[in-house]
């Protein structure tokens, strides 16, 4: 996916990026619920034991094919498993003018430290990438991160998220790792702003600033757009809905 030498690697390395953890928690009041990702960080939370997430994205370049569009689709699940564990799997698929890329993206977290009264959290985790198609084009690799957060008082003080990243089995000559920088916003009832940044220069560096809508039925909508770091035209609407049972 990561290949220099092949057009192909490189964009699917973009939408691949785009949806590798597009998932948004819902804020109710003035406080957040647990969430896996901000935007395309992971953020310091986990899901709670026994609860499941299902979040479908939909992340686009709004332009035809042949002018270097591009349409990827990322179902997701993410399961709980207590003491701050969960694990969870995508599988994004992509349409452009090129050959349709097909990745699956197991990943697993563990918040190994939580401390509600001074609003501070740290994590760690993993995600594999590895493609379903077309695998002398496509790169398999991994990323790790770690992370830590502040929520700062108050009814909208909001939270800060700071991390390091890095990659393993990339080929090209890209920067394989990097920062994470993260800030959610609450700015209502149930609206929040909110925007995160992976540094680097490869297929996930990548800001992206968004609003988070709370639903009924702990539904959330979530719309914003990724700017890439370099690159013309490496850039995508980010849409997507969640629910947790």
């Amino acid at each position: 996916m990561l290949n220099s030498t092949s057009v192909a690697a490189k964009l699917s390395g973009m939408v691949i990026a785009l949806g590798v953890v597009g998932v948004m928690a819902n804020w109710q009041c003035q406080t957040a619920r647990a969430q896996s990702t901000i935007f395309n960080i992971p953020s310091t939370d986990a899901v709670a034991r026994q609860k499941v997430y299902l979040e479908f994205d939909f992340i686009s370049h709004l332009e035809s094919h042949a002018n270097g569009g591009f349409q990827t689709t990322v179902p997701r699940v993410v399961v709980g498993l207590g003491r701050g564990v969960e694990v969870g799997v995508n599988v994004a698929a992509t349409t452009s003018a090129l050959p349709t890329t097909l990745y699956i993206q197991p990943n697993v977290k563990w918040q190994f430290y939580a401390n509600e009264s001074s609003g501070v959290a740290l994590a760690a985790g993993a995600i594999a990438f590895t493609p379903l198609k077309d695998r002398g084009v496509n790169d398999s690799f991994a990323m790790v991160y770690a992370n830590v957060s502040k929520k700062i008082k108050g009814r909208f003080g909001p939270r800060l998220t700071a991390g390091g990243y890095g990659l393993g089995g990339v080929e090209a000559d890209v920067d394989t790792g990097g920062v994470m920088l993260g800030y959610e916003q609450s700015l209502a009832s149930r609206a929040s702003f909110v925007a995160d940044w992976f540094s680097g220069e490869n297929g996930f560096g990548y800001v992206t600033p968004g609003f988070s809508f709370a639903l009924p039925k702990s539904g959330l909508l979530n719309i914003g757009y990724s700017i890439g770091n370099a690159g013309r035209k490496n850039n995508g609407l980010f849409v997507y809905y969640g629910v947790t049972f």
